[in-house]
């Protein structure tokens, strides 16, 4: 359709949708997707190299709980500084900044001759996650179409899961071949540093298609570049409802054209936007719900349940299939029937699951050694476990996710990413830091009920104050 035709009266949804260069958002999408891929990878590649940390460095340096949770640090300050600095200097560009820390880490991780300097390249690893997981889901939903906004953003999760599989099954194959993780590979360097260097082939492909994208448009009309900014929405959309998005945005953004700052997260009362407190409520239930303590559990449970620790390791590599499933369950559905649904299945479905396990844990004995002894409840513990699991991956996992790319004003959308990313990840830091506490102090079967209860807390949360976003243009996001 020409701009002429287009003079006579609106575009009819199936003109507006002819017009669409679907191939061309769904191929960008899943460019900035593989930020969630390396986002996996990266989080599980480190599970199959603790025996040879543990030789290089010694165990009382590497494999303890505060150098993994300071890795968690640095995805904090991952997300709340990419998140900020994408107002200034675009999601693209952080993207692209997220790819050369993901390269430099996996090399120098590799490469490290002592703790410290291990600990450093793991940090870096850690920023690059961090700055993945709020850009990738951002910069999807400023290229998306609202109607299937949802199932795009969705993929991320999807490529998370597959990165955690690929590193699972590289550090699987690399460990076979070479007899061990602490043996000799290739070029008479052992095996767990090749299984950190393998991450540097899909970083290498994320850095190489960043350079092919085009820049947000969103951001391009925050910065007024607006001929730019027509141009990639002509691309995405087509001239005639391009040059309606320019309009739309425009309106959307502050009368006076200011940069982003902090303030703008605050109303005329000096108080934080309603919005930015229900974002970061969202961010650190995500983690509140004690996800990261269920999937390190999960291998021993198998193994309480009778099942050999080669199986274990196999089910390990196999688990993250089952979760992908969980996922394109979502991205079926979540433009269909809307993002609270989900979230309301997830609080009280994982909620449940929780309180069998905490029941199970409750009534179960623990070994001298600190085995669990499941007796008969094993089976039972196993499906709640991984029904859980499947739950997470279908609901909180992905739609968190999607929510915070599309639920905040063009406005303040980085900075507000930037301030939820950090809640998220501090989330998951005190959750990984007062799992022992709380295990030592209140036992398995209460600290799994305390998860149950943010679970619970997390459908109420949901129910009160969160908006469905299904559908709805950014342009029309309100910050109340």
């Amino acid at each position: 359709m020409t701009l002429q035709q287009a003079a006579n009266g609106p575009l009819s949804q199936t003109q507006v949708e002819k017009e669409e260069n679907t191939l061309f958002i769904v191929l960008i999408s899943c460019i900035a997707a593989l930020g969630g891929f390396l986002f996996g990878f990266d989080s599980g590649v480190i599970n199959g190299t603790i025996d040879g940390l543990s030789q290089a460095f010694g165990a009382d340096d590497i494999g303890t709980g505060f150098n993994v949770a300071s890795m968690l640090l640095g995805c904090a300050f991952g997300a709340f500084f990419a998140g900020r600095l994408a107002d200034t200097y675009g999601r693209k560009t952080l993207l692209i900044a997220a790819a050369l820390f993901f390269l430099i880490s996996a090399y120098g991780s590799g490469a490290a001759q002592s703790s410290m300097q291990f600990v450093f390249f793991r940090i870096l690893g850690g920023l690059a996650v961090g700055a993945a997981s709020v850009m990738t889901p951002a910069y999807i939903s400023e290229v998306a179409p609202a109607r299937y906004r949802g199932t795009l953003t969705s993929i991320q999760q999807v490529a998370i899961v597959l990165g955690l599989f690929a590193a699972f099954l590289n550090n699987y194959i690399l460990a076979s071949y070479a007899g061990g993780s602490t043996a000799t590979l290739w070029m008479d360097i052992l095996a767990w540093r090749w299984m950190f260097w393998m991450e540097m082939i899909p970083a290498a492909l994320f850095f190489v298609g960043l350079l092919l994208i085009p820049e947000s448009p969103r951001y391009l009309m925050a910065m007024q570049r607006k001929q730019q900014a027509e141009g990639v929405l002509a691309k995405l959309y087509g001239k005639v409802t391009g040059k309606k998005k320019v309009d739309e945005i425009e309106a959307s953004l502050a009368s006076d054209h200011h940069k982003t700052t902090f303030r703008d997260l605050l109303d005329g009362a000096g108080k934080v936007k309603k919005v930015v407190w229900i974002g970061i409520g969202l961010a650190m239930l995500q983690q509140l719900v004690g996800i990261n303590v269920v999937m390190y559990y999960g291998a021993v449970m198998w193994q309480s349940a009778g099942f050999s620790e080669q199986d274990a390791l196999l089910i390990n590599i196999l688990g993250p299939m089952v979760s992908i499933v969980a996922c394109i369950i979502t991205i079926a559905y979540v433009d269909r029937i809307g993002r609270k649904p989900f979230l309301y299945v997830g609080g009280i479905g994982m909620g449940i699951m929780l309180a069998i396990l905490a029941y199970v844990f409750g009534v179960s004995e623990v070994a001298a050694d600190g085995t669990l002894i499941l007796g008969d409840n094993g089976v039972l513990a196993l499906v709640a476990a991984n029904a859980y699991v499947f739950l997470f991956n279908m609901t909180w996992g992905p739609v968190m996710w999607v929510m915070l790319g599309e639920m905040f004003p063009n406005q303040i959308r980085g900075t507000g990413l930037a301030v939820a990313g950090l809640a998220q990840w501090v989330a998951n830091f005190l959750i990984t830091m007062s799992f022992p506490v709380m295990l030592a102090g209140l036992g398995l079967a209460m600290s799994y009920s305390v998860y149950a209860f943010f679970s619970f807390a997390a459908f109420l949360f949901v129910f009160k104050f969160v908006k469905e976003t299904k559908g709805i243009e950014l342009e029309k996001m309100t910050d109340s």
